[in-house]
C-alpha cells in the first residue's frame, strides 16, 4: 500500500506562485492551485485559506526567493557597473527565454491586482522598495570608489536604474529583439 504523500508547504507554495506568476490572480482557479499543488481545494484552503491570502503568500515567496535572489546579486563583490549590467541582463534573459513571457510576477501583481487591493500593493511596495535600496547602496559604493559619478544622489540613481529594469522586464514581454534591450541597458549604465 503505498503512502500518502507528505505536505510540503514550502513547495506547494512554490507551485501556487508559479501558477499565479504564469495564469494571473483572475485567471487563476481553484481547480488550477489543487492541481499545481497536489493538494485537494478543502485541503488547500485549510493549509492556506482562501484564494486572495495564497496569492499574497505567494508575492511573499517570490520577495523570500526572487527579491532575495536580486539584492544578493547586487551585493557581490567586483566593479559596480557591472553588477548592475549584470542584474539588468540576467533578467532580460530570463524574460527573453521564457516561451510563456511571464515576466516579473511583482511587475504582474502591480497592473493586475494592486491598484484594487491595498495589502497587495503594499506586498508589491516593500519587493520594489527592497530592489531600490539594494540599488542605491550599490549605487553609493561605486560613488565612494570613483567608479559612478556623485553628481546625482544615489537614491536618484537608483529610481532611474530601478525603472529601466523594470520598464526592461515589461519590454521583453513583448519585444524579442535581445540587441535592441541590450542597447537600453549599456545606455543606462554608461550614464552612471
Amino acid at each position: 500500500m503505498a503512502r500518502p504523500r507528505k505536505f510540503d508547504e514550502t513547495q506547494a507554495l512554490a507551485a501556487a506562485m508559479e501558477t499565479f506568476w504564469r495564469r494571473g490572480y483572475e485567471a487563476t482557479s481553484t481547480r488550477d492551485l489543487s492541481d499545481s499543488t497536489g493538494l485537494g481545494q478543502s485541503s488547500l484552503y485549510n493549509a492556506f485559506g482562501d484564494k486572495r491570502e495564497l496569492y499574497l503568500r505567494a508575492l511573499r515567496h517570490y520577495y523570500e526567493t526572487h527579491t532575495a535572489e536580486q539584492t544578493a546579486f547586487l551585493a557581490r563583490p567586483g566593479p559596480v557597473k557591472d553588477r548592475l549590467r549584470d542584474l539588468m541582463v540576467r533578467a532580460l534573459d530570463a524574460d527573453l527565454s521564457d516561451p510563456d513571457a511571464c515576466g516579473c510576477f511583482s511587475i504582474n501583481a502591480s497592473v493586475e491586482t494592486a491598484r484594487s487591493d491595498d495589502d497587495v500593493r503594499e506586498e508589491v511596495r516593500r519587493h520594489f522598495t527592497t530592489v531600490e535600496q539594494a540599488l542605491a547602496e550599490t549605487i553609493a559604493r561605486g560613488q565612494r570608489s570613483g567608479e559612478i559619478s556623485p553628481e546625482h544622489s544615489a537614491g536618484t540613481l537608483a529610481r532611474q536604474v530601478l525603472s529601466t529594469y523594470y520598464g526592461l522586464r515589461v519590454l521583453a514581454r513583448v519585444h524579442k529583439d535581445r540587441n535592441a534591450l541590450l542597447s537600453v541597458v549599456e545606455s543606462a549604465v554608461s550614464a552612471l
